[in-house]
């Protein structure tokens, strides 16, 4: 398969928290961008933020990936499309113990339906994929090479299940080039504070937890469990500035236009390579801004990893890339953004 030259990148799940990101980056770097989301986990807002940081609209059609005609029509429709970058997907780990079903079709059936309307077409393709597949690692930091376990939660497994879909899809055809990015835990917000993660109803993740109980949306804060087998008993994990995410993906677009890959599916760690427990990062919090949280201890939450943390040098070779923002940058570009939120009723 020759290698495809930059033309326009579909950005599914585009007006999400890591897809709006990665749309500035694309953008940032001369890519023209067509978004699609339905919109059921963001705003549209966020595409008008969007164009105020780059000074770019970038396209955008509300669509459900569920929906294969309106699907098929839509890639039929637009010629031009040599990348796609692919979020949309649901994404909590909690919330998919208790709805399985829900994230199987969402998560699975989606994927399907994008690479069955691309079938015919040659693309570059990123897929959004997490740490999780690794599940409790045997040793950290964890590789590329590490064992992909039996998923801890439901999530996991649709990630586990797209990467095989994708790596089988990818080596009975000519058409398909495609790099998984296994994301650790992303955070933060651009610099701007324009964009930023945008939680609908109760947070599902610890950072906009952490904010919403600091600006007095949230009365508290709930930490699941403190007597793992850490140095503070609490969950360990690498976190990632959203921004230095968002990058991992142009790099990985970059890669694949240059005829760089070595195989036609390849698997990259996305992270800092650092791993943080849950209180370092609240105490970070509070050393930084001056306001104490109220929290409180809970009791463990099914599904969730004790402590993970990755070893990211394949990527910092083999993409050009490297995480450049610390814990610091992490947490007060997340906060600028919670206080944006609040100001503008976003």
């Amino acid at each position: 398969m020759k290698a495809l030259k930059q033309g326009e990148i579909l950005v599914t799940g585009g007006t999400g928290y890591i897809g709006s990101h990665t749309v500035v980056e694309l953008q940032n770097n001369g890519y023209e961008v067509i978004i699609l989301d339905n919109l059921s986990n963001s705003n549209i807002k966020v595409v008008d933020q969007i164009k105020s940081i780059t000074g770019i609209a970038p396209g955008f059609v509300k669509l459900d990936l569920r929906d294969k005609t309106e699907l098929f029509h839509f890639i039929k429709s637009n010629p031009d499309l040599t990348g796609v970058i692919h979020f949309a997907a649901s994404k909590s780990v909690g919330e998919s113990v208790k709805n399985p079903l829900l994230y199987y079709d969402n998560n699975i059936s989606t994927l399907v339906n994008l690479l069955n309307a691309l079938k015919d077409r040659q693309v570059n393709f990123v897929f959004s994929s997490s740490c999780t597949v690794y599940g409790e690692p045997d040793f950290l930091p964890v590789t590329e090479d590490a064992a992909v376990k039996t998923a801890e939660s439901p999530y996991g497994n649709t990630k586990q299940i797209g990467e095989e879909i994708l790596r089988e899809t990818a080596g009975a055809t000519d058409n398909l080039k495609v790099v998984a990015l296994r994301y650790f835990n992303p955070v933060g917000a651009h610099s701007s504070a324009l964009i930023g993660e945008l939680p609908i109803g109760i947070p599902q993740n610890l950072v906009p937890f952490v904010m919403q109980t600091a600006i007095g949306k949230r009365k508290e804060l709930i930490i699941f469990g403190d007597n793992y087998d850490t140095t503070d008993g609490s969950c360990i994990r690498d976190f990632i500035h959203v921004v230095d995410l968002a990058k991992a993906h142009v790099a990985a677009i970059k890669r694949m236009e240059a005829g760089k890959m070595d195989l036609a599916y390849e698997v990259f760690n996305v992270g800092t390579g650092k791993g943080y427990s849950v209180i370092e990062l609240i105490n970070t919090f509070e050393n930084i801004t001056g306001i104490k949280l109220n929290y409180q201890v809970g009791p463990p939450r099914n599904g969730d990893i004790v402590k993970i943390w990755g070893d990211v040098s394949k990527a910092e070779k083999e993409l050009n890339w490297k995480a450049e923002n610390g814990l610091n940058n992490m947490l007060e570009s997340a906060w600028a953004w919670e206080n944006y939120i609040y100001k503008n009723a976003f």
